[in-house]
């Protein structure tokens, strides 16, 4: 039968698997590092994959193709191991109605704007890196300053690691992120522990690596939460 189903540019595709994240009938799988429709009868075609690609690489055909077929979905959803689809990569921007307005009474409002956050779990090409305001921190600072989401996160993308529990080096993947986006400014918070440097040190790098010349600041943290005085 002719019907309407996606169709992927491969040489456009970056492989971030945002759009196989958005597919609920599973129908989009990463293959060689690139998205790929894997059967037709999976495609609904209504395009949920479309709107999440920061490429442009996902477009609707008419074609020749096998009819959507939902109980063939729910065998091949049944198959998938636990936790396949798990929501820290599935990454989306987060809206808030008022900023800065609290949730419930007594409450301080998030200032957070996108999910994931981790460093290893961030897609490179998020849409929501585009004319950022970029914040990496070490995931601690924020149990040590009261403030953190008011002080550092607010109107900022937030990227959060740890480099001695990662046990990673981070610059490579910051260096992509800040040469593939229109990054405005960095700010790099950790806190005063040695351990803490290797997060200063992967995001220096990366900005120097990156080719760009943007501003950036780095801001210590005690273990009780004051800001250390350079």
């Amino acid at each position: 039968m002719k019907r309407q189903i996606i169709e992927i540019d491969a040489e456009t595709c970056n492989g971030c698997g945002l759009c196989a994240d958005a597919c609920h009938e599973g129908a989009i799988g990463i293959v060689g590092g690139k998205a790929r429709l894997l059967r037709d009868d999976y495609c609904d075609g209504l395009g949920n994959c479309l709107p999440v690609c920061p490429t442009g690489a996902i477009a609707f055909v008419e074609r020749e193709a096998a009819a959507y077929d939902e109980n063939e979905v729910k065998k091949h959803m049944g198959k998938q191991p636990p936790h396949a689809g798990c929501p820290g990569s599935n990454a989306h921007s987060i809206q808030r109605a008022a900023a800065g307005a609290p949730v419930q009474p007594g409450d301080m409002a998030s200032a957070l704007r996108q999910w994931p956050v981790q460093i290893k779990l961030v897609p490179v090409n998020a849409p929501y890196f585009e004319g950022a305001s970029l914040l990496i921190a070490a995931d601690c600072a924020a149990y040590a300053r009261a403030n953190f989401h008011a002080a550092f996160m607010r109107g900022k993308i937030t990227l959060i690691g740890c480099p001695k529990l990662d046990d990673v080096d981070y610059s490579a993947k910051l260096t992509e992120i800040i040469a593939s986006n229109d990054i405005k400014s960095l700010t790099v918070v950790r806190m005063e522990v040695p351990c803490c440097g290797g997060i200063e040190q992967a995001a220096v790098a990366a900005l120097k690596n990156s080719g760009k010349f943007i501003p950036w600041q780095v801001v210590t943290l005690t273990t009780d939460g004051s800001i250390k005085e350079n």
